[in-house]
């Protein structure tokens, strides 16, 4: 090998390097036989190079040309020259030279392929996942992996340039409850005790302004026992960071400017800046989502000014019981939109609780179709009040409040991809801020947070907390691109009265309390400083710069929708041994 070490790398020769005696190292992408002349396509991680075993080469040369097959790694020795006159490629970077090769080494041979390396969008998923080792190889994945690697580090730049240190946080930890499944880890040198893998660095990173280090940040692992999906995995990793003495306006400013520089020394993208907000309640009147996708338009309207004057029975008991009635104008997609299209609009509505989905369509002559016959007397009041026109459909939508605005926000997002409205090289981020601080559960009735317990109450709501938990806001934010939540985070509870409040509301035993967290409660008792943070979900954010739709495909070694790596086909079995050195004993399912 030491003869045939790399000199240069596939991508970076060009027209100026004629001349030059150089290796590659690489695999072999493309092997072509024409008559006696071998025409190599050699791939490493910066490009391709064509390369030529001439009709006159040594016999040796030719016979180990003859043995090649795709994905052989190998080393090539040659002269750089320019390609014939008429076989310039303008798609290859490298597309105005070839390689002359007077010595060729196989280092490695391959068996046949079990899916073509540049077939990327032909390949079962699970099949590119067993042998990941050759998906990354793929030009799409590379790329997608340099850009992660880029984007971790102009995001990583950014935060030392304002003052922030990287800290690490433990992977093993004490279990506490964050709102989905702990993955735990048994301890062989203290029987029947757990670490957790920790869902988030959240209360150490404010035990660490605690201790007084003002600005922390971590690309952290984080890991959440919970089914995987498109967006999400077991594990996964976040951009975490925290602030001492800061409010919210703070840390927005900061990580606007974070996003900036993140999209443009990777993409070379401007974003504007300041970002959009949003509040909570707007969000959800508008766009029936606390994640808005804001590369359309589309924005509901209150419909019940209507509703009065109509013999449309099922809207006027929506409105009778306090519920809403809300429409939405869709520009130009009367045409397009048959009653079977409609219904599968429905269909998307259902799956957010409605019962159905109300519609009219915009002709020369008013209002045609669905339930226009209530409305033909108001036709040209409606076609005013909510800026219809000819061509547009309306659709309607009544029900309790949170029902109408979630299930035709779900229809918006269909319509949006649909009709090709949300572009995925557009990139429109939002805030979206004031978000209630607690929710109350159906069942039960009792209050319970809607992030986490550990987010402060805007200030306004302190002297009368307890009077009405469901009209208090908190001091939270989510950042939002392309209808995807990338970032959440809030305004820190750094008073152990206040947090003593929230778990009085929420039912949180003070024993259970002090049981979960009593490290970081005592924390906050020595003189911890007001701070605020957030954490940005990395992968979402790559997943949407790569503008692909789905993680999987922006993290080098995933699971897949069941949480398994077909690769190394974890999680295993483990040998009795290795239970017994843990004292655990596994029950056998039904299955088995």
């Amino acid at each position: 090998m030491e003869k045939n070490r790399r000199t240069v790398h596939c991508g970076e020769l060009g027209i100026g390097d004629v001349g030059r005696e150089v290796t590659l190292n690489g695999w072999i992408h493309r092997n072509r036989d024409h008559g006696g002349v071998h025409f190599i396509n050699l791939r490493d991680r910066n490009g391709i190079t064509q390369a030529v075993i001439d009709e006159d080469a040594p016999t040796p040369l030719k016979e180990s040309a003859g043995e090649l097959r795709m994905e052989f790694c190998v080393a090539a020795t040659g002269v750089v020259r320019a390609r014939p006159e008429g076989m310039v490629n303008p798609d290859m970077a490298t597309g105005q030279i070839e390689l002359s090769i007077t010595d060729l080494e196989i280092l490695n041979t391959c068996p046949p392929l079990p899916f073509m390396i540049d077939g990327e969008d032909e390949a079962n998923e699970n099949l590119r996942l067993k042998h990941r080792y050759l998906d990354l190889r793929n030009a799409g994945m590379r790329d997608r992996v340099k850009m992660r690697h880029q984007a971790t580090w102009a995001i990583r730049n950014y935060l030392v340039e304002n003052g922030f240190w990287e800290i690490e946080t433990p992977t093993l930890i004490k279990s506490t409850p964050e709102g989905a499944r702990d993955y735990l880890v048994p301890s062989r040198v203290n029987p029947g005790r757990f670490y957790a893998l920790p869902q988030s660095p959240q209360l150490y990173k404010q035990i660490l302004m605690a201790g007084g280090t003002d600005r922390y940040y971590q690309v952290a692992r984080c890991y959440r026992d919970e089914d995987a999906r498109g967006d999400r995995q077991p594990e996964f990793t976040q951009i975490d960071l925290e602030m001492s003495f800061a409010s919210r306006d703070d840390v927005l400013a900061l990580v606007e400017g974070m996003m900036a520089r993140t999209f443009k020394d990777v993409l070379n993208r401007e974003i504007p800046l300041p970002f959009p907000r949003l509040s909570w309640k707007e969000a959800m009147e508008k766009y029936g989502s606390d994640k808005p996708d804001l590369r359309f338009a589309m924005e509901f309207q209150d419909f019940a000014p209507y509703v009065p004057a109509s013999d449309f029975g099922v809207f006027k008991s929506v409105l009778e019981a306090g519920g809403a009635v809300k429409a939405m104008v869709v520009p130009g997609a009367a045409a397009n939109y048959s009653r079977k299209k409609i219904t599968e609009l429905e269909d998307v509505a259902k799956t957010r609780g409605a019962k159905g989905l109300a519609w009219m369509k915009v002709t020369t002559d008013g209002l045609d179709g669905g339930v226009s016959k209530f409305y033909a007397p108001q036709a040209q009041a409606i076609q005013e009040g909510l800026g219809a026109k000819e061509g547009d459909l309306i659709l309607l939508m009544g029900a309790n409040w949170k029902t109408a605005v979630e299930s035709l926000g779900a229809v918006r997002v269909k319509l949006g991809k649909d009709l090709g409205l949300a572009r995925p090289d557009d990139f429109q981020f939002c805030w979206v801020i004031d978000f209630p601080l607690f929710e109350q559960n159906e069942e039960t009735g009792d209050w319970e947070p809607a992030h986490h317990m550990f987010s402060m109450p805007q200030e306004q709501f302190l002297p009368t907390l307890e009077e009405n938990p469901g009209e208090v806001l908190g001091d939270l934010y989510d950042m939002v691109l392309n209808g995807n939540e990338l970032a959440s985070g809030s305004v820190r509870i750094h008073n152990p009265a206040i947090q003593s409040r929230i778990f009085d509301i929420v039912g949180f035993p003070e024993e259970e309390a002090k049981e979960r967290f009593g490290f970081f409660l005592e924390a906050l008792r020595y003189g911890a400083p007001p701070h605020a943070g957030l954490a940005v979900g990395f992968d979402r954010l790559v997943m949407v710069m790569a503008q692909m739709d789905t993680i999987r495909d922006v993290i080098a070694f995933p699971k897949n929708t069941q949480g398994i790596s077909p690769m190394d086909e974890s999680p295993s079995p483990v040998d009795g041994a290795q239970l017994s050195d843990l004292h655990l004993s596994v029950l056998q399912t039904e299955e088995e």
